[in-house]
C-alpha cells in the first residue's frame, strides 16, 4: 500500500467518471503496505480505494478481482471491484498501470485483537473458504512453495551463518513436506493467503470486512488458516504462541468447516510454513527494496523468532 506511481486528482476523476461514482473530493495516497500503489478517493457519493498494480500483470489479476465478486456476492464481507458503466469491465488502467476500485469498508482494523476477534475472523475465514469452493477461475498461489525456493538463494548472502541454516534446513523440510501424500489428501481452493490484522475491519467486535485480496490464489485452506493463526494468536514482540486466542479462532474455524484429519496432523507444519513465507518475503523486501513514497519494509526479523518458536513449540489442536 505504498505510493509508486503518482496519481492526479484529474486522472483520479477520469476513472470515476467512467464507473459513475461521483466527483472527486479528496486524494490521499495510503501508507503502509509494500506491493501495490493505494489512494483512498473521496467523491460526493462515497468513499473508495484505487489500487495501481505494481508487480502484478494484467493477465494474472482477474482471478483477484473476480473472486472478491465472487465471494461479496455469497455474502462474504469483502470490497466489491467497481464496474466500468459501458464497458462492464473491472480491470482498469491509469497512469499506464492496471488498475480496480473498490468500496472503502467501514470500520478500522484491531491491532491488539483479544479472543474475541479471533474468534469471529476464524468463523468468516472457514466461511470464506466454503463459498470460494464453486469459484471457476484458478490461480496458484503466487508466494507458494516454488517462490519460496527460488527466492531462498537470493536473500541468503544478507543474513549471518544461524540464519542461513535455519532458512535452509526449514526450507528442505517444507519440501520434504509438501512432497508427502498426507499433504496430496489436504483440501484445497481459493485463499486469501495475507489475512493480517491490518487487512480485517471491525467495529467493536463486529467483523465489518476482509480487503486486501492480491496475495491470494489456490492453496491448502489449512496454510490459509495458519498464516491468520501465526499473526492474530501471537505475541508480536516475541513471537510466541498466545492460546486463549487460537484456542478461539480454531474453535470458531471448526464450528464452520471442521478439519480434516490430514489438516488436524499437519497443522505443525503449515503454521512452520506460513512463517516461512513470511520471514522470506520480508527478508526480500528488506535487503533488495524497491524506491516508492511512504515505503516501509516490515522487520523480517519477527517472522524469524515466530518461526523458532513454532520448531521449538510446535503448535497442535490442542496446545
Amino acid at each position: 500500500m505504498a505510493v509508486f506511481t503518482e496519481v492526479s486528482e484529474d486522472a483520479a476523476q477520469t476513472l470515476l467518471q467512467r464507473l459513475s461514482l461521483g466527483q472527486l473530493t479528496g486524494l490521499r495516497g495510503i501508507e503502509g503496505g509494500i506491493e501495490n500503489t493505494n489512494y483512498f478517493l473521496s467523491t460526493d457519493k462515497g468513499e473508495w480505494v484505487l489500487t495501481l498494480f505494481e508487480r502484478l500483470s494484467a493477465e494474472q489479476l482477474p482471478f483477484y478481482l473476480y473472486l472478491m465478486k465472487h465471494l461479496a456476492h455469497k455474502g462474504i464481507p469483502v470490497p466489491d471491484p467497481q464496474a466500468d458503466h459501458e464497458s462492464g469491465d473491472i480491470l482498469h488502467q491509469v497512469c499506464g498501470k492496471p488498475a480496480a476500485i473498490v468500496q472503502k469498508l467501514a470500520g478500522k482494523s484491531q491491532l491488539a485483537p483479544a479472543a474475541v476477534h479471533c474468534e469471529a475472523v476464524g468463523a468468516m475465514l472457514a466461511r470464506m473458504h466454503l463459498a470460494g469452493r464453486d469459484y471457476e477461475r484458478s490461480q496458484p498461489n503466487l508466494r507458494g512453495l516454488p517462490w519460496w525456493n527460488e527466492t531462498v538463494p537470493v536473500v541468503l548472502p544478507y543474513l549471518q551463518e544461524a540464519q542461513s541454516t535455519l532458512l535452509r534446513a526449514e526450507l528442505a523440510y517444507q519440501n520434504h513436506v509438501a512432497a508427502s501424500s498426507s499433504y496430496a489428501a489436504l483440501p484445497r481452493g481459493p485463499v486469501h493467503a495475507d489475512l493480517f490484522r491490518d487487512n480485517v475491519m471491525f467495529d467493536g467486535e463486529r467483523l465489518t470486512g476482509f480487503f486486501d485480496f492480491y496475495f491470494a490464489g489456490v492453496d491448502t485452506f489449512l496454510f490459509d488458516l495458519a498464516v491468520c493463526l501465526n499473526d492474530w494468536c501471537v505475541d508480536l514482540p516475541t513471537g510466541r504462541h498466545d492460546a486463549p486466542r487460537a484456542q478461539a479462532m480454531l474453535a470458531a474455524y471448526q464450528a464452520v468447516r471442521p478439519l480434516t484429519a490430514a489438516e488436524r496432523t499437519l497443522l505443525p507444519a503449515m503454521a512452520r510454513a506460513g512463517a516461512l513465507r513470511f520471514w522470506i518475503s520480508r527478508l526480500w523486501d528488506f535487503h533488495l527494496p524497491r524506491e516508492a513514497s511512504m515505503l516501509k519494509p516490515h522487520d523480517p526479523g519477527h517472522f524469524e523468532r515466530v518461526l523458532r518458536e513454532r520448531i521449538a513449540h510446535p503448535l497442535h489442536m490442542d496446545a
